[in-house]
């Protein structure tokens, strides 16, 4: 089977295929290939298909018809001859096999390769980044599934903060309120000590209601004591004599103290709304066995206003911790983003200068070699598409063009042109500009030469609305663009002419200025 594929001018890309028989090629509708294009006549030429054998014979054509450069009116086609045709140039292609794409549905069975994973590395360190993309990142992946690259960046530097502040300011904030619930501990072991020594007559002959604690009453930040035997009875204060201890702490207070095995003589711990729980057992020498028995404790709920105030500044500093935190995240996430998105429109705007000619690599000045697989391929790509849409007229401009000489004409033509007028090179940098451009847009040709439009322009849209309408203008080969703008307040008509290489891409471009109302 054969078919024609235009590899230049103005139907480029098109292919057509090649039935058995006659295939009129021409300007008319009724032909069997039908090539609108100016020069090419009604019945140009036909191709004659006969097994794997094409024979060609020009119609009495108009411009007459090239076969490889040369002149001809009959000939034998083969794969790969160039027919060339005023303003187009096709080849011809045999295609020798059709590709068969068989489609087959991945059974259980069958699909055990896709769940093929690299081996597991012997390596420590490259052991955990093995199980860490193996077991973590999947959650990752899946919530990426779900949201944009960058929302899932800004959820891990949230989670990032709110880890790190958990695991470094909460264990200092516990330090400090530990400490402070001992001080106050060592306070009412000192209480406890007190009543001890004052009441050491009473206490050695087993007369607790004897006991004097009046001194508890007006000690600063102790809300209230209960000072009981070891059946629970209460015999201070005097308010609650005789009666049996219900508050918890006490009750807690009871047992440990009743617990021989409980050796020390300090019990404490926070028992809500600010305050904290201290009870200790009291003891006397018993003759008899010779040796301290515990026969009551006290149990002292304190309110210090250092626990109050320690909870406030804990608070105060978790949550200024975590502004803090959270502003130098919202930085962090600004430059991580812009990093990973930088590489990746500098990919794009190279791309583009590929395709038109201006560049003949892909490479980056920004070090991230994760990026270095997918530039080699694009590479690769690129440049077979560029291989395989070259003709035999390209081949002269290989070299890039210079826009130097396309440059100097237009800012020549410029000159006396009594319209503001602004010349771009090539790489829509400024070139030129006179002075009733430079005082309609504010734009200083001394301050502004060899700038892109862009960084100089004080109105971003305004700037936009140029580069667009030169984009334009390059991408329909050179014709006038028109556009419309507002400028100081007055609508002027915008036009933009571009001067194209012979290498078919923009060289400079001629933008001028009319004013709507003069």
């Amino acid at each position: 089977m054969f078919k024609l594929v235009v590899i230049g001018g103005k139907l480029r890309g098109r292919e057509f295929i090649l039935n058995d028989g006659d295939n009129v090629l021409g300007r008319g509708s009724e032909c069997d290939v039908y090539f609108p294009v100016e020069g090419i006549s009604k019945r140009h030429l036909s191709i004659t298909i006969t097994n794997d054998a094409a024979y060609l014979k020009d119609l009495e054509s108009a411009n007459g018809t090239f076969l490889n450069g040369v002149f001809v009116k009959n000939a034998t086609l083969k794969n790969g001859d160039k027919i060339s045709l005023p303003d187009s140039i096709i080849q011809v292609v045999l295609v020798k096999e059709k590709k068969i794409i068989i489609h087959k549905k991945i059974t259980q069975n069958d699909d055990d390769f896709l769940k093929q994973t690299e081996p597991v590395p012997t390596n420590l360190p490259l052991k955990i980044i093995y199980y860490f993309k193996l077991k973590i990142m999947p959650l990752f992946y899946n919530i990426n599934r779900e949201y944009e690259w960058k929302v899932l960046l800004a959820i891990i530097m949230a989670m990032c903060v709110f880890v790190s502040i958990t695991l470094t300011i909460f264990p200092v904030l516990s330090d400090s309120k530990r400490i402070l619930i001992d001080e106050t501990s060592l306070r009412g072991s000192h209480y406890a000590d007190e009543i001890a020594r004052i009441n050491a007559g009473a206490l050695s002959k087993g007369f607790l209601d004897q006991i004097d604690t009046n001194f508890l009453e007006h000690e600063p930040g102790v809300v209230s004591y209960e000072l009981f035997d070891l059946e629970g009875r209460i015999f201070r204060p005097i308010g609650k004599m005789n009666e049996f201890i219900d508050d918890p702490f006490s009750v807690k207070a009871k047992n440990w103290a009743r617990d021989r095995k409980k050796i020390n003589e300090l019990f404490t711990g926070p028992i809500g709304n600010g305050q904290i729980g201290i009870a200790k057992k009291i003891r006397t020498y018993n003759m008899k066995t010779g040796d301290y028995e515990t026969i009551a404790a006290i149990a002292i709920r304190f309110s210090p206003t250092s626990l109050a105030l320690e909870a406030s500044k804990s608070s105060r500093a978790y949550f200024e911790s975590l502004s803090t935190s959270i502003l130098v995240a919202i930085f962090f996430y600004g430059i991580i983003l812009f990093l990973t998105i930088k590489p990746m429109d500098e990919m794009k705007r190279q791309i583009d200068e590929f395709l038109r000619g201006k560049r003949r690599l892909i490479e980056s000045e920004f070090l991230m070699q994760e990026m270095n697989p997918l530039r080699d391929s694009i590479n690769v790509l690129l440049t077979r598409i560029r291989e395989l849409s070259k003709d035999d007229s390209d081949k002269m401009y290989d070299e890039i063009e210079e826009d130097t000489l396309y440059v100097e004409k237009l800012i020549n033509f410029s000159e006396g042109s009594g319209v503001p007028t602004i010349v771009l090179n090539s790489e829509k940098n400024i070139k030129k500009i006179n002075l009733l451009a430079e005082d309609l847009t504010g734009i200083r040709e001394s301050s502004a030469m060899d700038m892109n439009l862009l960084d100089t322009a004080r109105e971003k849209g305004f700037a936009a609305m140029l580069m667009e309408l030169c984009d334009e203008s390059a991408n329909n080969g050179g014709v006038n663009q028109h556009g419309s703008y507002d400028v100081q307040g007055n609508p002027y008509s915008i036009y933009v002419n571009t001067l194209m290489g012979k290498d078919n891409f923009a060289k400079a471009f001629y933008i001028t200025f009319i004013n709507e109302q003069s």
